[in-house]
């Protein structure tokens, strides 16, 4: 049905908030319904977001993780699709309101805009030590990452040159083992020979974690496996550590009552997260009740309390309905299954059927390290080593959005397994320009002036 059928009809009009893979699955999975959808997001782009470590350390590009929302449901004939930031919900009114001044009514609200990093409180530590959520962090983090090499190859001062050729990644989580990894694997093998006056495998690249291992969530024996696969790869593993200080050149630790400050020119942050505005906002108009972090504690299908037609999706959900009383985890499965969840009950709920409450199905968890090496817990099995890499490749590769996206994976991923070699080293300025009276195809008279960041 096209969408001008569907507005001659009058039939419900789902509004979903958010891109990303609860958004999306949503969206897909009312392709066919009786319904007029609307997804909106504040980029037109869909980002795989577990591959962004590896746009990070040059081994992808930003597109080959990304693809256009409006390729994606190009066949979703009752599907609108809107750039815009909404800022502000009616629930009385039952209408949404865009950074634009633009208004959208809804029968039904779906919100799906994840989560941002958390620095506990210590908000100035954002531009010392980026974290990895969006396209922008990437290559923000790929930037600072290059450029400390070829800060240290221009560098006769030695302890200088060791603080460029240090690198700090806090948070011993899948994201900071992952980013480790690629660190270790980029600095002892893709660089060793493309420098003159440094010898790249002398960098030391530092995981600092709170906790008593790394990968927490994991069985015992995984982390214990993932932690020695990262001194194989030459990483050092911190743990029981805490971050106190962040400045310029100085990172400060504290291990029990011992402090420690480790000079560094590059801190990448994978600790912690906290909630899109978007879930301040939902509690300022419905009243529900908010998680440390600010995300939204739901019902158990999903919805606000006391507002059957919102719904809280992704990382943006507390979800603490599955027995245990802990919340789900915020991961790419969660989102994706509650995103079909919810489209499945806002189909039944339209046919006049019962729904059952959410519960989601965890068919394991994956985590790479470096090279054929990751750990895998699938619950009724565990493993790790190159069968657990290979698991990891496939199960990625799969869940890519396009065909194109998977073919050119895959061929990047081959060819780096196969020379060690990363084509996506480029160091982007954001604030370069070419001014009027250049040529347009030069670099003759660029100057540094603060504009919007440019991505590659």
């Amino acid at each position: 049905m096209s969408l001008e059928a569907v507005k001659e009809k009058q039939v419900p009009h789902v509004v979903i908030v958010g891109g990303g893979f609860g958004g999306l699955y949503a969206a897909q999975a009312l392709r066919k319904a009786e319904v007029k959808v609307t997804l909106i997001d504040r980029r037109n782009f869909h980002l795989f977001q577990p591959l962004l470590y590896q746009v990070a350390t040059g081994s992808l590009s930003p597109a080959d993780i990304s693809s256009p929302l409006r390729a994606i449901l190009n066949h979703s004939k009752n599907t609108q699709i809107l750039l815009g930031e909404v800022k502000d919900i009616d629930t009385e009114e039952q209408k949404i309101f865009l950074a634009t001044g633009d208004e959208i009514a809804y029968d039904y609200l779906i919100v799906a805009t994840g989560v941002s990093h958390h620095y506990f409180g210590k908000d100035e530590w954002a531009t010392k030590a980026p974290g990895l959520k969006t396209v922008e962090d990437a290559i923000e983090m790929r930037r600072k990452i290059f450029l400390a090499f070829e800060a240290a190859e221009k560098e006769n001062d030695p302890e200088k040159r060791r603080a460029w050729l240090n690198f700090v990644v806090v948070g011993g989580g899948p994201t900071g083992v992952e980013l480790a990894g690629a660190l270790a694997e980029l600095a002892h093998y893709t660089l060793k020979n493309d420098f003159a006056s440094i010898d790249t495998t002398e960098a030391q690249i530092l995981l600092i974690e709170g906790v008593d291992r790394v990968l927490p969530p994991y069985p015992q024996d995984l982390s214990e496996k993932a932690k020695k696969s990262l001194e194989e790869l030459g990483v050092t593993v911190k743990t029981r550590t805490m971050v106190t200080n962040i400045e310029d050149g100085i990172v400060t630790v504290k291990c029990e009552d011992k402090e420690e400050k480790i000079e560094t020119k590059t801190v990448l942050w994978a600790a912690g997260v906290k909630a899109s505005a978007m879930g301040q906002a939902i509690a300022k108009a419905t009243g529900s009740e908010l998680d440390r972090v600010g995300r939204v504690v739901v019902e158990p299908d999903l919805s606000v309390k006391g507002f059957a037609n919102i719904f809280v999706i992704g990382d943006l959900a507390n979800f603490a309905h599955q027995g245990d009383g802990k919340p789900i985890p915020g991961v790419a499965p969660v989102a994706m299954q509650e995103g079909q969840y919810v489209a499945q009950l806002i189909k039944k709920k339209l046919a006049g059927k019962s729904v059952e409450p959410f519960r989601y199905v965890d068919y394991g968890s994956l985590a790479v390290i470096g090279r054929h090496a990751a750990v895998v817990d699938l619950g009724f099995v565990k493993f790790s080593g190159f069968l657990a890499w290979l698991a990891w490749v496939f199960v990625h590769i799969y869940y890519l959005i396009e065909f194109d996206n998977k073919l050119v994976v895959m061929i990047q991923w081959g060819w780096n397994y196969f020379t060690r070699k990363r084509g996506a080293r480029l160091i982007t300025n954001p604030y370069l320009r070419t001014t009027p009276a250049g040529d347009g195809n030069s670099l003759n008279g660029m100057q540094a002036q603060k504009k919007e960041p440019v991505e590659v």
